[in-house]
């Protein structure tokens, strides 16, 4: 609903049809009336759909409905991110260790929500051997299949051939839970932490006291 709606004594027309504040239908009654029975309830007439003949209107508290949409806007603009195309080139004869290196990229990518542009790049003959690529797309797709999938199928593009992986996460949702296993880390080495100090106050013999500097000393006439 628009927050620009006709309210109280803007609404002109003679009669409306009026729904109450949890949703009930009152029925159609003049709008006089409807101010009144707005007024009794300690609330406001507010048309909801001026196109309907009569009007329809509601019984609400329209300060507390304009402040609920206002929130559920900023949280909507917030939510909201600008998709992020990230850019990985291969070679149609990459070795093994090349090609676990850009797909730990790729997966990086498509854990942060982003979408991935594959690109084969081909030189010389090699542009004769297209299948050379696409094999080697579809093999990077199948090994990220459980994160991302195909948005745009391998195509020939000049020398180059190009293939589009899209995440299956929202980029909103992988951000919070990339903050939630970095949240995670961090409390596994607090734990790691507080247990190795345990540990070396378990092996410290019993009655042996920390040794004190001097400087700790109270009385500069004892030792240390």
């Amino acid at each position: 609903m628009s927050t620009e709606l006709r309210i109280n004594d803007r609404i002109r027309v003679p009669e409306v049809r009026l729904v109450g504040p949890n949703g009930e239908t009152v029925g159609i009654v003049p709008t006089d009336q409807a101010l009144k029975l707005a007024q009794e309830a300690d609330l406001d007439l507010v048309e909801i759909a001026p196109q309907g003949k009569p009007p329809v209107c509601k019984l609400m508290d329209y300060g507390k409905f304009k402040y609920e949409n206002a929130q559920k806007a900023r949280e909507a603009r917030r939510n909201q991110t600008n998709v992020i195309i990230k850019e990985m080139k291969l070679r149609p004869k990459i070795d093994q260790h090349d090609y676990e290196t850009k797909k730990g990229h790729v997966v990086r990518f498509l854990k942060a929500g982003d979408k991935v542009k594959i690109t084969i790049m081909f030189r010389g003959r090699e542009q004769h051997r297209p299948e050379l690529g696409f094999r080697l797309l579809q093999k990077l797709a199948e090994d990220v299949t459980e994160l991302g999938f195909v948005e745009s199928a391998p195509k020939q593009d000049g020398r180059n051939m190009i293939m589009v992986l899209g995440p299956h996460r929202k980029k909103a949702d992988a951000k919070v839970e990339l903050q939630a296993e970095k949240q995670s880390r961090a409390a596994e080495r607090a734990a790691e932490e507080a247990e190795e100090r345990a540990h070396k106050d378990t092996q410290r013999p019993v009655g042996q006291k920390k040794e004190r500097g001097r400087s700790e000393n109270l009385d500069p006439e004892i030792e240390a």
